[in-house]
């Protein structure tokens, strides 16, 4: 167990750089993960934790907390009080971080499962949010664009509210090729768009809601033309106040949950 207490130390600039920078955490396959309950969290769900690190102040306040971890994890860090603080990306530090190794957890699509396509997502906390629903609807996987913000990133993950460790995701080029793949494999594939074809999400029958995959798109800009055209069906979320629009995560869990609820 190595005490740190410098912020020139290597893997000081190491885990700094894993906080900031997308494409260092791609370079590397590992991110960071902040705080007792998303570090407990990774722990339960198995995730494959390289390093943890603590401060000064949580090795002498819980030291049960801390033996859990130096048990499984390939290397442990003790950092001063001051360096955790300095390094945090929390406002509030609560003395422990981890380096989590990236892994992509692929799933194949199958008949009677429901599926979420993302595609250019790229407010952070929207993608965390939909994460998390995504989990809590018992979502079989969910594929996302690459062109997307880095589902890896500090402010996601804490979104996720540890979703992140256990949801198959999938990381695509291009969404109307994973839509051709979905109709191929006979997965009903909805479009969430405002289209001179589209119909309630309502309306989608039992039947096609068995097997099938909704894409949302871009905050903005909706979804490409591309993958509308590819889609089966494209459907809306019925409004009747003066609102143009939902905010995308909140319109992912309205439609998600029109999906599911009869399962």
């Amino acid at each position: 167990m190595k005490k740190i207490s410098g912020k020139d130390n290597p893997t000081v600039k190491h885990i700094t750089k894993l906080i900031k920078s997308s494409t260092y955490r791609k370079e590397q396959g590992s991110y960071i993960i902040e705080g007792i309950r998303l570090c407990t969290d990774a722990l339960e769900s198995h995730a494959e934790i390289q390093t943890v690190v603590f401060s000064e102040k949580l090795t002498q306040t819980n030291p049960k907390l801390m033996q859990s971890f130096v048990e499984v994890c390939e290397s442990t860090l003790i950092f001063s009080d001051k360096l955790f603080s300095q390094i945090s990306d929390t406002k509030t530090p609560q003395g422990i971080l981890c380096i989590v190794k990236r892994t992509e957890r692929k799933f194949s699509f199958e008949k009677n499962s429901i599926y979420l396509g993302l595609e250019h997502i790229q407010d952070p906390s929207n993608i965390g949010t939909i994460l998390r629903t995504a989990e809590a609807l018992g979502i079989k996987g969910v594929i996302i664009t690459k062109d997307s913000c880095d589902i890896f990133s500090p402010k996601v993950i804490r979104g996720t509210m540890g979703a992140i460790f256990r949801l198959p995701i999938y990381e695509c080029q291009n969404m109307a090729h994973e839509v051709q793949k979905m109709n191929e494999n006979q997965i009903t594939t909805i479009a969430t768009t405002l289209h001179q074809k589209s119909i309630p999400i309502t309306a989608i029958t039992e039947q096609q809601k068995q097997s099938c995959a909704v894409i949302i798109g871009n905050e903005g800009n909706g979804l490409t033309p591309q993958t509308i055209h590819e889609c089966q069906i494209k459907a809306v979320i019925p409004m009747q106040g003066r609102a143009e629009s939902f905010n995308v995560s909140v319109a992912t869990a309205i439609i998600l949950w029109e999906l599911c609820r009869t399962k």
